[in-house]
């Protein structure tokens, strides 16, 4: 495809009217299929992302409840080895009131502290990642180590005593209550009751442990004072009654297992001491409690509360392992339903795309064939029947490039159903142009034939006549003769025809400008100014003789009749301008242009092309002959025709023929006008260097006496100007081929030399030289001319041409029956007589 074609091709489709973004019918197809498949997918993508953060945000809920239960670890760690420094630091303090060793005491207690610091650092790692959790958790945690800090300053004052027992306990007490309330922060939520349960369980066991340490303190420290307080039987009694309480709590949120490892370990033996000895402390009526002794009791209730703290971990651990799978399950079930979400929406979108993608393309398929079938294949289609010459085939259409059975392949299948048609109708109209062109051939042929027998009549007419006013009008008569042969002519260039006027041999330029010149009505007025040695290649000469003709006749109708067209010739470069310019009414520039866009791309035949006969006919031949016709305004007014003959047209020097003498009446009215005065007098030195001089008709002026009997055919025409002269019957061996240009001379003896460089009509686009018709064989049949000019001897004119015109006539005749038969069909045809066939 051409660059041209592309750019065709290319060219987008103007609405028209302005396309607006906001109005929905004036979306192009990709944006509605993209606003059919994104709409849903986003409204999907939202609900689904709601759904996705609620699941997203529940699994980040029960990962905090999981990292919170497992942090419960470190808490009862601390709260373990608090209850063990306070529990010995109340024993200290009941030592210390009775004078004890500060020194020693000091040094009991700081293993302990130092254990329970160790533990509090290990909660603070375990709790860094728990940084952003859950506000009540934080608050929490932070007054648990607000309270922890107390109680190291708190330390200091245990070794000597100053503050009181309650004072420095309850310290202790708010610590570790602080820190079961943080065991009890994680909240799974309302929808899980399973995981509520499992923390109660452990925060109600650490309780109950909590109860057991401070009934172990405050027995331990009575039995380090060796006395109970006032206030000691009212504590323990409560103590002992929030611990059946814990206790009750507990059992009913374990599990089975859970009671069953609480049983298992109350029995264990270690566990019964302690509870034996704690029994032994109980009030009995009125008597006092009896006071334990220290070591034996703080030996027996470690044991127990390594028993209980053994139980706390693994009620913990059920907890922490019972919140890890909820967490674990929850994370899957989210990205189950992220990933089916995702997966859905992907293979929505890809579904969408597939199908939308599919639509796009049978689109712009089908687009892509309408804009090719409008632009490239159709008109195509249209000039190459507008310029067919043979027979009319079928053209083929070709099939639709959607084949899908949806509403868009129907639609292909309806577009190249109008394709069709219209192609079709084409073919109808260019069979019907070509039996039209067959007609105007047909009639231009039979024209032709009776304009050539009335150009002889008007021969035989004009040398019979003597009276110089009746020669006058046989002259004009003559001329209005030629101009119609010219119109039959121009019929068979509308018809896209050829003319019949060939010649094989090269003519000079002069002779082409004045065959043209001869065509006219008004040759008067033409001034001609060829160049020299300039060859016009045979096969071209006649329709470039009519094409200047047809610009010369506009020029001298289009001009007043005493101004001169001048006719200027010139070579520039490989090629040849003639320049035609008239002194006349000029054109407008709208009707400049339009009259060049005519010669620059030739029109159809049509009903206007009939009322500029001319134009049409100088357009259809210069697009023949590869001639670059324009016209300009002139600098006075008036037309300039600029014509640039290719040097496929020229042909080299030394193959032209001689020129052919002047005619007597175009010698007559060169003398009286002035036209090529130095032609026209090389002319007739070569046509009578014998014959007295005369003076001869010429059109618009009589002659001043009688004129003989002519010595020559007349008036002047194209042919007469450019045939070399006749050679009379009587020459030896000279009458060559039967054609109007004849032989050149007589003949000679000798074998026929073909010349020695081919003629040739130019090369063609592949660099190839074009073969003239016949060149080589009337090469090889005519005769050499002679080194020297023979004597001509001047027959009778009229009985040469009386013979040519009838051998003439014949030949017409012949082409015309034989070339111009218009095929009709057999029910309704005439033949030529008028007979139904």
């Amino acid at each position: 495809m051409s660059n041209h074609r592309r750019r065709r091709f290319d060219v987008r489709v103007v609405p028209h009217r302005r396309r607006s973004p906001f109005r929905l019918r004036d979306w192009r197809m990709s944006t509605k299929l993209a606003t059919v498949l994104v709409v849903p997918s986003v409204a999907f993508l939202v609900l689904a992302s709601v759904q996705t953060s609620a699941l997203v945000g529940r699994t980040t809920e029960l990962n905090d409840f999981a990292r919170q239960v497992g942090i419960g670890r470190q808490i009862t760690a601390v709260v373990h080895h608090l209850q063990q420094e306070r529990d010995r630091s109340a024993g200290e303090l009941g030592e210390l009131r009775r004078g004890g060793d500060r020194q020693a005491a000091a040094s009991d207690l700081r293993p302990l502290q130092s254990a329970t610091d160790g533990a509090v650092d290990d909660l603070r790692r375990a709790a860094r990642p728990l940084a952003n959790a859950d506000a009540s958790w934080r608050v929490a945690y932070s007054e648990a180590l607000e309270a922890y800090d107390k109680v190291v300053d708190i330390r200091v004052a245990v070794p000597p005593a100053v503050l009181s027992n309650d004072t420095i306990l309850s310290n202790y007490h708010r610590a570790i209550d602080a820190l079961l309330d943080l065991l009890d922060e994680p909240t799974p939520g309302q929808e899980r009751p399973g995981l509520s349960d499992a923390v109660l369980r452990y925060v109600q066991l650490a309780r109950v442990k909590e109860l057991s340490s401070r009934i172990r303190a405050q027995l331990y420290a009575a039995s380090r004072a060796g006395r109970y307080g006032t206030e000691d039987r009212v504590l323990l009694s409560d103590l002992r009654a929030q611990q059946l309480t814990a206790l009750g709590a507990f059992r009913v949120a374990a599990t089975i297992d859970q009671i069953r490892r609480y049983d298992a370990a109350s029995v264990n033996p270690m566990f019964q001491v302690a509870t034996q000895l704690e029994e032994r402390s109980l009030p009995t009526g009125d008597a006092t409690p009896e006071v334990l002794p220290s070591e034996q009791w703080w030996s027996a209730s470690q044991q127990r509360q390594e028993l209980l703290r053994q139980l706390e971990a693994g009620v913990l651990d059920d907890a922490v392992r019972q919140a890890d799978d909820a967490s674990s399950n929850q994370l899957r079930d989210t990205l189950l339903v992220v990933g089916g979400i995702v997966t859905v929406l992907l293979a929505a979108l890809l579904i969408s795309l597939l199908v939308g993608r599919s639509v796009a393309r049978s689109m712009r398929l089908l687009r892509g064939q309408a804009l090719r079938i409008a632009q490239i294949e159709l008109p195509d289609a249209l000039d190459r029947l507008r310029t067919v010459n043979s027979g009319v085939t079928d053209i083929d259409v070709a099939p639709p490039v959607v084949r899908s059975l949806d509403e868009i392949g129907e639609l292909a299948e309806a577009f190249v159903a109008v394709h069709r048609s219209a192609v079709t109708v084409a073919v109808e109209q260019a069979r019907m142009r070509r039996n039209v062109n067959s007609m105007f051939v047909n009639l231009a042929r039979r024209s032709q034939v009776l304009v050539e027998r009335q150009l002889e009549l008007l021969d035989d007419l004009e040398r019979e006549e003597s009276d110089p006013d009746q020669l006058e009008n046989l002259f004009k008569l003559d001329h209005l003769a030629a101009r119609m042969r010219r119109n039959d002519e121009s019929l068979l260039v509308l018809a896209g025809s050829e003319s019949t006027r060939r010649r094989n041999r090269p003519v000079g330029l002069g002779s082409v400008l004045l065959a043209a010149a001869a065509e006219i009505e008004q040759y008067q007025r033409v001034r001609l100014e060829p160049a020299d040695d300039v060859n016009v290649v045979g096969h071209a000469v006649g329709e470039l003789v009519h094409m200047l003709a047809e610009l010369l006749e506009n020029a001298t109708s289009f001009s007043r009749p005493d101004t001169a067209v001048v006719v200027t010739a010139r070579v520039e470069a490989s090629a040849v301008q003639i320049d035609i310019a008239d002194d006349g009414l000029g054109m407008t520039p709208a009707a400049l242009a339009e009259a060049n866009a005519v010669l620059a791309s030739p029109p159809a035949a049509n009903v206007a092309t009939v009322e500029r006969m001319g134009l049409f006919v100088v357009s259809h031949l210069a697009a023949r002959l590869g001639v670059l016709v324009r016209l300009d305004g002139g600098h006075n007014g008036g037309l300039v025709a600029r014509l640039v003959l290719p040097a496929s047209l020229l042909a080299p020097a030394g193959t032209v023929e001689l020129d052919p003498p002047m005619p007597a009446r175009m010698l007559a009215a060169g003398a009286a006008r002035g036209i090529g005065a130095q032609r026209m007098a090389r002319a007739s030195r070569v046509a009578a260097p014998a014959a007295a001089p005369m003076e001869l008709p010429f059109a618009g002026r009589p002659p001043a006496a009688a004129v003989p009997r002519q010595a020559r055919p007349v008036p002047v025409r194209a042919e007469d100007v450019l045939a070399p002269p006749v050679v009379p019957a009587g020459a030896p061996d000279g009458s060559g081929w039967w054609s109007r240009e004849g032989p050149a001379g007589p003949a000679v003896t000798g074998p026929a030399v073909p010349p020695a460089t081919p003629l040739t009509a130019g090369t063609n686009e592949r660099g190839l030289p074009v073969r003239v018709p016949m060149a080589q064989l009337s090469a090889v049949t005519r005769p050499a001319q002679p080194d020297s000019t023979p004597t001509r001897v001047d027959l009778d004119p009229a009985a040469v041409g009386g013979m040519l015109s009838r051998l003439y006539s014949g030949v017409r005749r012949a082409e015309a029956e034989d070339t111009t038969e218009i095929p009709v069909s057999s029910s309704w045809g005439h033949d030529e007589g008028g007979r139904r066939q």
